[in-house]
């Protein structure tokens, strides 16, 4: 299963980013769609999973509607309005929210890793996106931003994770 969350991830990155540079907004949510559709038909817990998702959304829409409204990166094809953060970039929240107790979740007990994985890690998805046409990023600013988002947002969804596993196990006591 940690493999196939892995690779799951990666293809709904690809179809997000390369379905945005291509003018296809929603040929990314859809991949995503479907593979949140198989990792919560896997999981054994589908209601916890599922609150995870709906929080990475709505942290990361916060984050990257920030970063738009400052100005630090344009996306391409929003899907709708070009002054709210692209759906294809919230698929990817929730993509990114089903690695979280998967194939990321070695992360959970280690914060400085999630802390430095985050840093490097957000800046250079964003990098890849530009390189295929889905974003542009507004100089060091931008990837200063992203990192230091990015190194925040990814330790707080992975305790998250953890604290949601912890109340369901209490709950099932």
């Amino acid at each position: 299963m940690l493999l196939t969350n892995f690779i799951l991830f990666q293809i709904a990155w690809l179809a997000c980013v390369a379905g945005a540079a291509k003018g296809l907004p929603w040929l990314g949510v859809a991949v995503t769609l479907a593979v949140l559709g198989w990792h919560l038909f896997k999981t054994k817990q589908a209601t916890t999973e599922l609150m995870l998702i709906v929080a990475a959304l709505l942290i990361g829409a916060s984050f990257d509607q920030t970063m738009l409204s400052m100005e630090w990166v344009a996306y391409q094809q929003h899907g709708w309005s070009a002054s709210l953060v692209p759906v294809w970039i919230l698929a990817l929240w929730g993509g990114f929210a089903s690695t979280l107790n998967v194939s990321l979740a070695w992360m959970q007990q280690r914060y400085i890793t999630s802390v430095l994985f985050g840093a490097a890690g957000g800046p250079l998805a964003y990098l890849g996106a530009e390189k295929i046409g889905a974003v542009s990023l507004y100089g060091n600013t931008s990837y200063i931003a992203l990192a230091v988002g990015w190194a925040v947002i990814t330790p707080l969804l992975l305790h998250l994770a953890k604290r949601l596993n912890e109340l369901k196990t209490e709950r099932a006591r």
